[in-house]
């Protein structure tokens, strides 16, 4: 469990601002009339944005992680 942690500790990460984000989305932006079945209800955006925050935080991991990984290929060529 610990490993899946450190490996994916950027989702972790923004999995906060990701919650904040839905919850000023659902309060600011939101469906108002009740008809939107996410945007109506505060906890599903709420749930939503953590996803969301989670998945790009994922991304971002996984884009240093290839970064890092071609840099230190390179300095061995050298």
């Amino acid at each position: 469990m610990k490993d899946f942690i450190i490996k994916h500790k950027f989702g972790f990460i923004l999995v906060i601002p990701g919650i904040i984000g839905g919850y000023l989305y659902w309060r600011y932006v939101g469906c108002m009339s009740g008809t939107c079945p996410i945007k109506s209800n505060w906890y599903l955006m709420v749930l939503f944005g953590g996803l969301i925050g989670y998945f790009l935080g994922d991304i971002l991991d996984d884009y240093l992680k290839k970064k890092k990984s071609s840099k230190d290929e390179l300095q061995r060529d050298n």
